[in-house]
């Protein structure tokens, strides 16, 4: 049995975008940010840093994203999602697992201030303001990177997509993405894909987001 520790509209989505993609069937186990499941003794034994994805496969339990997918893609090499050593497109396909953990990075400190910080500690606004900008810095990167190609490497789909799955979906509430229309059609064709869609019907409620936009305090006009 395979199972996915996951926490909807999370990075966990990733690794259940790529599970779907690869046809892999699994159970899902859910946890909130809010209610202390993350911290319970249980889970810390899956996970021990109390965070999701952790993904229980082929007999272990994995966790961290870029490890789950590299196993993934490595265990199963038939599907053609991973780039391997000796392939061209290798060095690309772990800088983009990189870039996005480090795009998801800055998401969770806005996530984390914006939603989750308040009295007597309410976040400071130049650093929301900062986070801000990093963010668009990366989207920005990303905009030049797609310049004439469908998909993250040359050669057309891969798992460095799905590790997008959480991204360009949460970066909306903090920047404004119309101007980056490279990322925003790249987004399009992720939302049209059967695996993602298979993946999002699975996925649950989001709880995080009460607004459609989150503005820099002073800045909402």
């Amino acid at each position: 049995m395979t199972v996915l520790h996951h926490i909807p509209f999370s990075r966990s989505f990733r690794i259940l975008w790529l599970l779907q993609e690869m046809g892999i069937d699994c159970d899902l186990k859910y946890y909130s940010i809010t209610d202390g499941s993350l911290r319970a003794e249980d889970f810390r034994a899956v996970s021990p840093a109390g965070r999701v994805p952790a993904l229980e496969i082929d007999g272990i339990t994995i966790y961290e994203s870029p490890a789950i997918v590299e196993y993934l893609c490595e265990t199963r090499p038939e599907k053609g999602l991973g780039r391997f050593a000796g392939d061209a497109e290798r060095v690309a396909f772990l800088e983009w697992l990189g870039f996005a953990e480090t795009q998801a990075s800055i998401l969770a400190s806005l996530n984390m201030q914006h939603l989750f910080m308040g009295d007597p500690t309410p976040a400071s606004p130049q650093v929301l303001k900062l986070e801000a900008a990093r963010l668009a810095a990366t989207l920005k990167a990303m905009n030049r990177k797609l310049e004439g190609r469908d998909w993250l490497l040359p050669s057309g789909f891969s798992a460095v997509d799905c590790m997008m799955g959480f991204n360009l979906f949460s970066a909306p509430y903090y920047v404004r993405l119309d101007r980056f229309e490279n990322v925003v059609a790249y987004r399009d064709r992720i939302m049209a894909r059967a695996g993602y869609q298979a993946a999002r019907a699975m996925d649950g409620e989001q709880q995080f987001y009460a607004k459609d936009f989150y503005p820099v305090p002073g800045e909402e006009g």
